[in-house]
C-alpha cells in the first residue's frame, strides 16, 4: 500500500485501478488541476485547519508540546489536534519519503480523524502529518522529533509528485491503496496498485498493511507480503487472517497502541476518497468562477459531480460485508462517540459491520468542515440531490439499495443534529 500522505503514507505511489462494487474497474482519470491557478494558488495565502491554528500557537509561544519518554511529542501532538489514539493503522509497505526506515518488523502508524493525518514511523526524525480542507486540497507539514525548546510544525513541499494524481482525483489529497510487496516490504507496482474505498471488495484491500481484528471467512492481502492486488484472494495462509495480535510480526511496543484495526482501517478508506471529491469539486468550481465559465458548459460537469459525491456518501456502490466483523481496539466505540445523536440515540457514526460498514447509510464527513465549506452552489445542490433521494420512493429509484427504514432514519436524524441543513427540510 501506498501513503496517505508524504509522511504517514497510506497508498500507492502510482494509481493503476480502482474497484466499484464486486467488479474491478478502471477509475475515471482526472487530468490534475492547476496549484498554481489565481483561483487556488495552493501555496500561497493563510490556512483554516486545526493543524494551521496549532502552528501559530506554537510560534506565538501561546503553548508548547510535551515531550514522551518514549514517543516524544507524538502523544502530544495527537492530543492537540484530537485524534484518538485507537485510530491507529500500520502500513509496512516502503512507499513514503521514510521508506529507508520501513519494514514488516518497523511499519508506520497512521492516526487520523476527520480533518487531519498524522505518520509516525519509530526512529525517524520527523513526523509527518495532512491536514484535508475542501477550500485548499490537502496540506502537508512536518514536525522535527529533536527535543527543542520550541517545537514548530513546518509547511512540507514536494509531496505533490505522490499526493496529486489519478489516486487523488487530480488534486493534492491523501488515498489508502493496495499493493503487493516483498518479504522486506519493497512494492511490486509492476503488478499494480488498488487504490482502496469502500467499493472495494474486502479480497482486495490491505496488501502491504497490518490488519487486526476478526472477519469469518472473509479474505484480505494484510498482514503478510502481498499476491498480485488485481487478483482475488481466493488462496493464502489462513494464519494470517483474523488476527487479534501482531506479537509475532513485530513488537508493539514501539507504538501507542498494539494495534491496526480493521474497523478503523475501513473507516479510513471511506474518508479519503470523500475528502477528494469534495476538493475537487471545490477546486473546478472555484477555477471555473475565476474564468468565468460558471455558469456555461461547467455547469453539466459541476452536477455530474454533486451527483457523484451524493452517491458516495449514500454508499450506493458500497462492496458487501458477507458477515461479522470486531476490531481488537476501542476504535469501534470512541469513533461514535464523537458525533451528534438525535433524541433516539441515533449517530451516522454508529457502525453496524454486519453486511454493511455504518448503520445509517450516510458518510458522518456531512457534519465535516470539509462539506461545509463547498461551493455555495455546490452546497446547495447536494442539499437539493440528498433530499429528493432521502424523501423519494425507495421502490423506483437508482437508489434503490435504500430501503425507506434507512431514508426515514438518516432524514430524521439530519433534521435534529445537522446545523445549517436548509429549511425545506425541516418543513417536510
Amino acid at each position: 500500500m501506498r501513503k496517505i500522505f508524504c509522511g504517514p503514507s497510506i497508498v500507492a505511489t502510482v494509481v493503476i485501478t480502482a474497484t466499484t462494487g464486486t467488479a474491478q474497474q478502471a477509475e475515471h482519470y482526472r487530468d490534475n488541476l492547476p496549484v498554481h491557478h489565481p483561483a487556488i494558488q495552493y501555496e500561497l495565502g493563510s490556512f483554516d485547519h486545526p493543524v494551521a491554528s496549532l502552528s501559530r500557537s506554537l510560534d506565538a509561544g501561546r503553548l508548547t508540546l510535551d515531550l514522551d519518554g518514549r514517543f516524544g511529542y507524538l502523544p502530544s501532538l495527537l492530543h492537540h489536534l484530537d485524534i484518538q489514539l485507537d485510530s491507529q493503522v500500520l502500513v509496512f509497505s516502503r512507499t513514503s519519503l521514510q521508506a529507508h526506515l520501513v519494514s514488516p518488523r518497523s511499519p508506520r502508524a497512521i492516526y487520523f480523524s476527520d480533518t487531519v493525518a498524522v505518520g509516525f514511523v519509530p526512529g525517524a526524525d520527523v513526523i509527518e502529518i495532512a491536514a484535508f480542507t475542501s477550500k485548499r486540497g490537502t496540506s502537508f507539514y512536518t514536525l522535527n522529533t529533536a527535543r527543542t525548546e520550541g517545537p514548530k510544525i513546518v509547511r512540507s513541499t514536494g509531496c505533490l509528485s505522490c499526493h496529486q494524481g489519478p489516486a487523488t482525483l487530480g488534486v493534492p489529497g491523501p488515498y489508502v491503496g493496495s499493493v503487493s510487496t516483498s518479504a522486506t516490504g519493497r512494492p511490486a507496482f509492476r503488478l499494480g496498485t488498488v487504490v482502496v474505498d469502500h467499493r472495494t471488495p474486502l479480497d482486495q484491500r490491505w496488501g502491504g498493511w497490518y490488519v487486526t481484528g476478526t472477519h469469518g471467512t472473509q479474505r484480505h492481502r494484510g498482514n503478510r507480503p502481498a499476491q498480485d492486488p488485481t487478483r482475488t484472494a481466493s488462496q493464502g495462509d489462513d494464519t494470517n487472517l483474523n488476527l487479534t495480535s501482531l506479537r509475532r510480526l513485530l513488537n508493539p511496543s514501539r507504538y501507542l497502541t498494539p494495534s491496526s484495526d480493521i474497523v478503523a482501517l475501513m473507516t479510513l478508506e471511506h474518508q479519503t476518497h470523500l475528502i477528494n471529491l469534495f476538493a475537487r469539486i471545490s477546486w473546478e468550481a472555484k477555477i471555473a468562477t475565476y474564468d468565468g465559465e460558471f455558469d456555461t458548459a461547467e455547469s453539466n460537469a459541476r452536477q455530474r459531480g454533486v451527483e457523484e459525491i451524493v452517491r458516495y456518501m449514500l454508499f450506493v456502490d458500497e462492496a458487501a460485508i458477507d458477515g461479522p466483523i470486531q476490531g481488537v481496539s476501542s476504535f469501534r466505540r470512541t469513533f461514535p462517540a464523537h458525533g451528534p445523536r438525535d433524541q433516539h440515540g441515533r449517530s451516522l457514526r454508529d457502525f453496524d459491520l454486519r453486511t454493511r460498514l455504518f448503520r445509517y447509510p450516510l458518510s458522518y464527513m456531512i457534519y465535516s468542515p470539509l462539506f461545509d465549506d463547498l461551493p455555495p452552489p455546490v452546497l446547495s445542490s447536494v442539499y437539493q440531490r440528498l433530499f429528493e433521494i432521502l424523501t423519494g420512493n425507495a421502490s423506483t429509484d437508482q437508489f434503490g439499495r435504500l430501503s425507506a427504514l434507512d431514508r426515514n432514519a438518516i432524514r430524521e436524524i439530519l433534521s435534529e443534529t445537522k446545523i445549517g441543513l436548509p429549511a425545506y427540510w425541516h418543513q417536510q
